[in-house]
């Protein structure tokens, strides 16, 4: 399952350029589902296995991540399941989010939306910027949820300011348009132009669009809040 979304001047190259170096160093989240963990370049499979049946929940993450993929072992979303359900029990948001993902889609568990909105919303509260982004889209689309946009827009908010490129992409369109928030088109640059400046390749043309619609003052301020980002830490277990 990939990352979703409903919502369908340029990006400076200085300002992108600026922001490379922030975005490397930071931690945004996985950006697959039910799939996101990312494994190891080179897997000791024994060793995480060891480690993963020892009670580390990292490890046990990384292996439910080979499953859910079929890396390294055959594909098998049940075996994923177990070993998420393992690292969830002991608080792990990255396992939360990726478990609750399995339910969602009825993968390798019975389909439970219920129970990953449950699971989305553990991580989401301890400040994982995927689970918070995952969380605004159930809001946004109505999946198990009754439609709220500005319970959406906050989670999204969360997720941005943890650096999550489709939420500052939602978000930038959300100020735009006056989904969940205000209209503010300074707003609606800033978080385009950082999802943008992260290779949301949408971002680019709805930049484009907002650019057109504000005054020279308007874009002045909207580029120092860019250039004054700092994502917030975002949980990763």
């Amino acid at each position: 399952m990939n990352r979703r979304y409903l919502f369908g001047g340029l990006v400076l190259a200085a300002v992108a350029a600026a922001l490379a170096a922030l975005f490397a160093r930071s931690h945004f989240g996985p950006t697959g589902a039910g799939s996101r963990v990312a494994a190891p370049s080179v897997v000791d499979l024994r060793s995480l296995r060891a480690r993963a049946e020892g009670g580390q929940a990292r490890a046990q993450v990384q292996l439910g991540g080979l499953y859910a993929k079929g890396e390294s072992v055959t594909n098998s979303y049940a075996e994923a399941a177990k070993w998420y359900e393992r690292a969830a029990a002991q608080g792990d948001a990255e396992a939360e989010l990726a478990l609750g993902e399995l339910f969602e889609a009825g993968q390798g568990v019975p389909k439970d939306v219920a129970h990953a909105l449950e699971l989305y919303r553990k991580a989401a509260e301890q400040g994982y910027a995927g689970a918070q982004y995952t969380l605004g889209f159930m809001y946004e689309a109505g999946r198990g949820l009754t439609v709220d946009h500005a319970e959406a827009s906050r989670w999204f908010r969360r997720a941005a300011e943890g650096g999550d490129p489709l939420a500052q992409f939602d978000l930038g369109q959300r100020y735009d348009l006056g989904v969940g928030v205000p209209v503010d088109r300074i707003a609606a640059y800033k978080w385009l132009a950082l999802a943008a400046a992260q290779g949301q390749a949408d971002s680019v043309p709805r930049l484009k669009q907002v650019e057109a619609k504000m005054t020279s003052a308007e874009i002045k301020e909207a580029r120092r809040l860019v250039a004054e980002f700092s994502p917030a830490k975002s949980a990763s277990h």
